[in-house]
């Protein structure tokens, strides 16, 4: 085989091994930032561990992205919470629109070294949410703070956890492929 033809073949490859790595990237950070929690990023679990007599504040934060016409907000502006107790929190979303629109909610937790410790049961953020037009749904959401965070010298001092959600419209065409 000539060099040059080798080199364009291996140039090919590469070109195909950095494609394919920049579409895996995505998925792959999301992946690594729930593992261990970086960027307060928070966890799922299937229970709490159970209560133990210290509480944290847990306020909740909402933002709804323009190009989506909806209001979006939490029952209470915030909650204390017992530190391994399961907790339900309830936030309203409503369609302000004359038609149907699908949303998904990114969500993040503050400090960034408490998203390690906080958990969620269940979540509206974990599946795409559908309002018909000028319809309010009421949404919950099922959490804890693990008794863990108390252990780790980094997040001693959290006595405030902000919970933030952001809802963004679903691209229709995506959405039915």
């Amino acid at each position: 085989m000539n060099r040059n033809l080798r080199t364009a073949i291996l140039a090919g490859i590469g070109v195909c091994c950095m494609t394919g790595l920049g579409f895996a990237s995505v998925p792959l950070y999301r992946i690594f930032c729930q593992a261990t929690g970086i960027n307060g990023t928070t966890q799922r679990a299937l229970a709490a561990p159970g209560a133990i007599n210290q509480t944290v504040r847990v306020d909740f934060d909402t933002n709804v992205s323009p190009k989506l016409p909806w209001a979006f907000k939490p029952e209470q502006p915030a909650v204390t919470v017992t530190i391994g107790a399961r907790q339900m929190a309830f936030f309203t979303a409503t369609n302000d629109s004359d038609h149907e629109i699908t949303g998904t909610a990114t969500f993040n937790v503050a400090p960034a070294q408490a998203g390690k410790y906080f958990s969620k049961i269940q979540c509206f953020c974990f599946t795409q949410q559908t309002l018909k037009p000028h319809e309010t749904v009421r949404m919950p959401v099922i959490f804890f703070v693990d008794p863990k965070m108390l252990k780790d010298p980094d997040a001693t001092d959290v006595d405030t956890i902000t919970l933030s959600y952001t809802f963004y419209p679903v691209d229709s065409a995506k959405a039915a492929g």
